[in-house]
């Protein structure tokens, strides 16, 4: 089997990405000395024109681990019916003055860089993680942008200030997610506080106005779509995309919105700024291919209405695979840049394509982009009354480098999620997998595995594919110490296969509203890759999933549609009566125990193979008895072998527990 050289850790490949795309990973000792020289300035007296606004119930929404706090909100509902909001963003430039050792390694890296196994910060962690982060309970200075919003969700005016800012509770996306959308308790921080219940209540309320307000204008909903390393213990577990959520949209909400303000109110008072910008997408053409597939019309013109509509009508009927089709879409509509704008004019209709939105500059994350420092300088520049701290061509070179460093960073990421892939994907290599091409240009084509979410290069038969398209690849490479991934793709019948794909698109996206319904059926095929069955009245075709093994070639069955796939063209069905009813109890079973376990992902455990077929391995804990799937180190096993194995997933809802054998998994560090 193969296994990485002893010095591959995740954390070492991801020191040599960051070199190897000109970051430097590591700070001066110039940058250390002039940070460990710095102090709390909000110990020292309230400056002249500085609010005290730490009355305020400020919360901040964010990751479990974030500790990079760059922003914290309050609402309060005002006499008209407006929702005023309050976002209190780091005041970071207090701390990093322009020219200074910290600033100079900032605009050389602009941009933390977050690869899953390790955060290469833009500033030193005493400054983001601690003097400038909106830490709970922590007394700090920040630039507050204020602004309403409507009934209809429009904003009112904005105003921007400097204020001293107190968070009440640190709280985190899934929990707070989850509350919301009424799945799940209130976290500790709200139970506890009648006025954070409120106040969560009353911000949801506000976001709910920004977000109806973007998608009548024409704002695309995307679900996030780059996996990144999932770490656990001190060992990369997983390769996981992070889900969308009621918290994360409200966040999003507010943040596009401030944004959106600190643009208008730098534009009215004669400020340049640095915009984001995305354009008109040059593949609209494959868009519109994509939206066809499933019975979807768009306009032969970039149209970012029909587009975000057409995306919200998916994301409702099938949100279980919307990720992917929002995927295919932002490869094609591409990647922002930042450009110097004085003034906007005639071109107020060439912002950004993707947030439906002309004046966007990026303000809110200070502590994570150099782009936002620097529009905190211009800020602060505007609301005093200086001089302007940048020229134009300062600002122009500053723009360049941003985008410049942002496409690198991403690279970054991409190396790690295929340093970790790859080592997910070792012992695998000849086995078929069924994937959706992401990239098809005279660079190359590429392709991400289902699962797990893996990305990598089709060397051989990619001629023809184009994004968005579903195929069964076979794994040729899988090199955890380059990262390299490769793929060939079956060029006899490959136009035929497409168009079938493509046909199971549409009749799995006109069956998903008979799911659960029963249907006669005929077996057509049965092999070691699956048992599959067309419909008697010719409608679709579909692989049974359940209660297949009595099944032959012929059969004539009734069979019940569990699942359907509209994004890759998967339609699967269950033969009711083939499944035993031992299985049932089992898979009871595996749900309680995947219950109980899932809060001990990462750990390793002494387990005893239990089974092993063509399509799976299975182990047994001891002494506790669970028993699971062994996704990875399945060579050389036999029944009654024992083995150390990590545990990698547990999901009670499905009743799947997966290990991996300990020597299969990358240490993190």
């Amino acid at each position: 089997m193969p296994t990485p050289p002893p010095a591959q850790t995740l954390l070492g490949a991801a020191i040599a990405a960051m070199v190897k795309n000109g970051f430097e990973p590591d700070f001066s000792p110039a940058v250390m000395s002039e940070v460990r020289s710095l102090h709390e300035p909000a110990d020292d007296p309230l400056p002249q024109g500085v609010r005290d606004l730490r009355a305020l119930p400020w919360s901040s929404i964010d990751n479990q681990e974030s500790r990079d706090l760059d922003q914290i909100e309050v609402a309060e509902r005002v006499a008209d019916g407006s929702i005023r909001i309050r976002i209190g963003v780091a005041d970071v430039d207090t701390l990093v003055h322009a020219g200074s050792a910290a600033d100079e390694h900032a605009a050389k890296n602009t941009t933390s860089v977050y690869t899953g196994v390790a955060v290469f910060p833009m500033l030193p962690d005493r400054l983001s993680c601690d003097l400038s982060s909106l830490s709970e309970a922590e007394d700090r200075l920040a630039i507050v942008v204020e602004f309403d919003v409507g009934p209809d969700g429009a904003l009112g005016k904005a105003s921007v200030y400097r204020a001293l800012v107190r968070n009440q509770a640190k709280l985190v996306y899934e929990s707070v997610g989850l509350w919301l959308e009424g799945k799940g308790p209130a976290p500790p921080a709200i139970a506890a506080s009648s006025v954070q219940s409120e106040q969560l209540h009353l911000q949801d309320e506000a976001a709910q106005r920004l977000r109806r307000a973007r998608s009548i204008a024409g704002a695309l909903d995307f679900e996030s779509v780059e996996a990144r390393p999932v770490v656990a213990n001190g060992k990369v577990v997983d390769l996981a995309v992070v889900r969308r959520n009621r918290a994360r949209d409200m966040i999003e909400d507010f943040m596009v919105a401030a944004n959106r303000s600190v643009a208008t109110y730098l534009l009215d008072r004669g400020s340049p700024s640095l915009r984001r910008v995305v354009r008109e997408p040059k593949r609209w053409d494959r868009i519109v291919a994509l939206a066809a597939d499933v019975g979807e019309v768009l306009p032969e013109k970039p149209d970012n209405v029909s587009l975000a509509e057409f995306l919200a009508r998916r994301r409702e009927a099938d949100p279980d695979h919307f990720a992917d089709l929002s995927l295919s879409v932002v490869k094609l509509l591409g990647p922002g840049i930042y450009v110097l704008e004085r003034r906007l004019g005639d071109r107020r209709e060439t912002g950004h394509f993707g947030l439906a939105v002309a004046d966007y500059v990026h303000s809110t994350a200070p502590n994570r982009r150099f782009a936002d420092l620097v529009t905190q300088r211009m800020l602060r520049a505007v609301t005093s009354g200086g001089p302007p701290p940048y020229s134009d061509q300062e600002l122009t070179d500053i723009a360049t480098r941003c985008t410049e460093r942002g496409e690198a960073a991403r690279k970054v990421e991409r190396t790690m999620r295929k340093v970790a892939g790859a080592s997910m994907l070792a012992e695998r290599v000849g086995e078929n997998f069924s994937a959706i091409v992401t990239a098809a240009s005279p660079k190359g084509t590429y392709a991400r595995v289902l699962s797990p979410p893996v990305e990598g290069r089709i060397v051989r038969g990619g001629r023809g594919l184009d994004v968005g398209d579903t195929v069964r690849l076979k794994l040729l490479v899988a090199d955890p110490a380059r990262g390299y991934i490769d793929f060939a793709h079956e060029t006899d019948g490959a136009s035929r296969k497409l168009e079938r794909s493509r046909r199971k698109k549409a009749e799995a996206d006109r069956l998903r509203p008979r799911i659960g319904q029963t249907f006669d059926a005929q077996v057509t095929g049965v092999s070691e890759s699956g048992t599959y069955v067309r419909l008697l009245d010719g409608s679709a075709e579909g692989r049974v999933v359940r209660g297949y093994k009595p099944l032959v070639v012929g059969m004539k069955i009734p069979v019940k549609l569990v699942n359907t796939d509209s994004v890759h063209g998967f339609i699967d069905f269950e033969y009711t009566q083939g499944v035993e009813p031992a299985k049932e109890d089992r898979q009871a079973r595996k749900r309680s125990a995947a219950l109980a376990l899932r809060d001990r992902v990462g750990e390793t455990f002494h387990a005893v193979v239990s089974g092993i077929s063509e399509k799976a391995t299975w182990v047994k804990t001891v002494p506790d008895g669970i028993e699971g799937r062994l996704v990875r180190g399945r060579r050389g096993l036999s029944v009654g072998d024992e083995a150390a194995v990590v545990l990698l997933a547990a999901d009670p809802v499905r009743g799947f527990i997966d290990f991996a054998r300990e020597d299969t998994v990358l240490p993190a560090v």
